[in-house]
């Protein structure tokens, strides 16, 4: 229904938020005049000005045998040739004394999104933009730290997050080619700086586009539909990789890695729920993950689910 909604007022050209949850099976469509009525708030800047915060996070990480455990399960389907780059994440317990609504406050990010007093995320990746008859997207894969030396060199020389990102580049360009003629890489493999609470980070980043018929707005939750989920935080093939998401992970992702996205009435602009705390009836929950592929080290993938738990 969300879907279809979405397809009705982006018709009208009625401004809009849509929010999808990872399995885009939970779906809200709310217009813009109505969101402080649902306490809902959210934040689409490109240029922002880095605010410098302190950083209250407490973290409780998973044991290192148990993502263990699920890490070899993974190897275990890739090996099988079920997947060949699957996205593990994990929920983090924090602990905190600020609220969702001081959390986005503070926190630096191109899409931050609070919903209502059950979850706040500040995510840096662009789920796709629609300007005109273009739709862009831009996959996120791959990740060091700016301080260590010759780190830009070093992630676009290394092997694994090359063949790592090459794989979810070809996803992303299937996924629009099955709403968008014209599917072209535009830049591939170019680097974008992220600071990461006391650190800063390289990103590497593509940018895949394609052409829409001019009556995309009447079909724009179609076309959200036929994307989810987002193939950066899901993996390839995406069916079968799916299947295992659901049985090694063996924890609800809920809204984290789900998508929302604004309808302005002309354009649409989206992230990917990514760096998300969640509210339990036990506190805070942070989850975060990576992509795992055969050459992953079960360590250094340990090390970087917990590098993403922060308040940019």
């Amino acid at each position: 229904m969300g879907f279809n909604k979405a397809n009705t007022l982006a018709k009208e050209g009625i401004p809009f938020l849509i929010i999808s949850n990872f399995k885009a099976d939970s779906v809200e469509v709310i217009p813009l005049d109505e969101l402080e009525a649902h306490h809902i708030r959210y934040c689409i800047c490109e240029d922002y000005s880095y605010r410098e915060h302190e950083h209250f996070l407490e973290k409780s990480p998973l044991d290192f045998s148990e993502y263990k455990k699920k890490f070899d399960a993974v190897i275990e389907k890739i090996k099988a040739g079920e997947t060949y780059i699957l996205n593990l994440t994990q929920a983090t317990p924090i602990e905190t004394k600020l609220s969702l609504d001081e959390m986005y406050g503070l926190a630096n990010a191109h899409y931050k999104l609070r919903y209502k007093d059950q979850f706040v995320c500040f995510s840096p990746e662009k789920f796709i933009q629609i300007k005109e008859n273009k739709i862009h997207t831009f996959p996120m894969k791959g990740t060091i730290d700016a301080a260590i030396k010759n780190a830009k060199e070093k992630i676009l020389t290394n092997e694994k997050e090359m063949a790592e990102h090459v794989m979810i580049v070809d996803l992303l360009r299937n996924d629009l080619s099955i709403v968008a003629t014209n599917v072209e890489v535009e830049e591939f493999r170019y680097i974008k700086k992220i600071n990461a609470g006391a650190k800063e980070l390289l990103q590497v980043s593509s940018h895949i586009s394609g052409t829409l018929d001019d009556s995309w707005r009447e079909h724009l939750g179609d076309i959200l539909q036929a994307m989810l989920p987002a193939g950066s935080i899901s993996g390839a093939p995406k069916k079968s990789t799916l299947d295992t998401i659901e049985r090694v992970e063996a924890y609800e992702r809920g809204f984290f890695s789900g998508i929302f996205g604004v309808f302005d009435g002309q354009s649409f602009d989206s992230g990917v729920m990514i760096r998300f705390i969640e509210k339990s009836p036990n506190g805070y929950l942070y989850k975060s993950g990576g992509g795992i592929t055969l050459d992953s080290s079960v360590y250094m993938e340990y090390k970087e689910l917990q590098d993403k738990v922060y308040l940019p």
